[in-house]
């Protein structure tokens, strides 16, 4: 599971970055309190936290030196649940996951733009989704930045 998160990442790195693809806060907190803060953005905005995945841990294991780094996976459950049974191909992409990781005092939230999916998918319902969601996330970026 790390050798793909670690191969995702790798290739999110890797692609061309235009300005509207990733999302992207610095939060002036340490990384514990950000933590904090993120999940109660999500919270907030109606969402729930499904699960956080550690990659510092199997970073270190593997070798690298690297801060505390963290995979927040979040979803509303009703569309986590209805979503998959309607459009089987979104599975790949839920729940919407935000990456945080420490940098020095600050800390970094990144996240893919979710209407972006539109570019795929091209149902009209979707695209709404889609677009709640990007209005979702850039509101849960806007807390954590504004927070004090």
């Amino acid at each position: 599971m790390i050798k793909r998160l670690l191969a995702f990442l790798f290739l999110l790195l890797a692609m061309p970055v235009h300005a509207d693809e990733l999302l992207m806060a610095r939060v002036e907190k340490p990384f514990p309190e950000a933590m904090n803060a993120l999940q109660q953005a999500i919270q907030n905005q109606g969402y729930q936290v499904a699960r956080v995945q550690r990659v510092d841990i199997g970073l270190t294991s593997s070798g690298y030196k690297t801060a505390e780094y963290r995979v927040v996976f979040f979803g509303k459950r009703e569309e986590l649940l209805s979503l998959p049974d309607k459009h089987p191909e979104l599975l790949a992409y839920l729940p919407l996951k935000f990456t945080i990781f420490s940098e020095g005092e600050h800390t970094l939230v990144v996240t893919n733009n979710p209407h972006l999916l539109g570019e795929f998918f091209k149902e009209p319902a979707l695209a709404r989704t889609f677009r709640q969601w990007e209005k979702d996330v850039r509101a849960m970026l806007d807390q954590l930045t504004q927070a004090p």
